[in-house]
């Protein structure tokens, strides 16, 4: 059993509350699952030429700057972290290198493992419940135009954090699953001969990936999403976010809950309602399920 919320926000007097309000959203799913939690976040970019890299640590008390030193002494640009949360650190680095890094890093470094990368999207995740999540990283404050969050029950799989979602598989896409996917190792295989690779043996790291193919390909995101209701077998709800927008597609037959919420200020999908309740409005919203095998897309113009 997991929970999956995502709050995206229509109105840019509203980019402030993003985190006061998305908060409460996934601490309501901690008991859907206690054993991870994560979040993503799009926040103010930066410029077309960087990306933000969300990196963690196995070691708590890691020393940063030794990674930075390594990583120049290859020939990357990554600059000192602009901020370090716990175990985990953000850093920047030259658009045209941050997915090269992301495969060095693997090779060079693999206790430090990247969460993903691009110029808008940082990722928080970790082993332990929602609570530990808000309270070691400070998200409350954080601004924004759209986040997504997961909860995670492991059922099939060790708690580690490999298993951890969000998962993101290229710049600014990221996934968040409650389900499974049946052809996950087929399509892995195919995918890795694309050159998209899986860091995981999670399936849920397998639709973001499929995701990353499409969208490379020059396939547009709700056609890609369409696309994945023949691809992927297996039960799913899914929340999206892109550096654009927000998306939630359920499988054909939709065995996994979810509800959602629309005002003139936002839209919000949670596994059950309660994680919906305190938004500003809520109880006027147009609250209604999101139909099996039908795509939901909402993007914001990008400036």
């Amino acid at each position: 059993m997991c929970g999956i919320v995502g709050l995206f926000l229509k109105q840019d007097e509203h980019l402030d509350r993003l985190g006061e309000w998305f908060t409460p959203m996934i601490a309501k799913m901690g008991g859907r699952g206690l054993d991870s939690a994560g979040v993503a976040f799009y926040v103010d970019p930066l410029p077309l030429d960087r990306h933000r890299v969300s990196l963690r640590h196995s070691d708590l008390d890691v020393d940063w700057s030794g990674l930075v030193k390594s990583a120049d002494a290859s020939g990357w640009s990554l600059s000192e972290p602009i901020s370090v949360v716990r175990d985990h650190a953000m850093f920047e680095i030259p658009a045209a290198e941050s997915s090269g890094f992301v495969l060095w890093l693997s090779g060079a470094h693999p206790d430090v493992q990247p969460m993903g990368y691009g110029q808008r999207m940082q990722i928080f995740k970790g082993v332990g419940g929602p609570s530990e999540l808000i309270e070691g990283t400070g998200i409350r404050g954080l601004r924004g135009t759209h986040a997504i969050g997961h909860t995670r029950m492991a059922t099939e799989s060790a708690v580690l954090f490999e298993g951890c979602h969000p998962f993101s598989t290229g710049p600014d896409l990221c996934l968040v699953h409650n389900g499974s996917l049946s052809n996950h190792n087929r399509l892995r295989d195919w995918l890795g001969r694309q050159g998209i690779h899986c860091a995981s043996e999670n399936d849920s790291e397998v639709a973001a990936a499929y995701l990353t193919w499409q969208l490379a390909s020059g396939t547009e995101l709700r056609e890609a999403l369409t696309a994945a209701l023949d691809d992927l077998d297996g039960f799913y709800t899914f929340a999206i976010g892109t550096e654009d927008g927000f998306a939630v597609l359920r499988d054909r037959i939709g065995c996994k809950p979810a509800v959602m919420a629309e005002t003139d200020a936002y839209v919000a999908i949670a596994s059950e309602y309660r994680a919906l309740a305190h938004l500003p409005g809520a109880d006027d919203a147009e609250v209604f399920e999101p139909k099996p095998g039908r795509v939901y897309v909402w993007e914001r113009e990008r400036v």
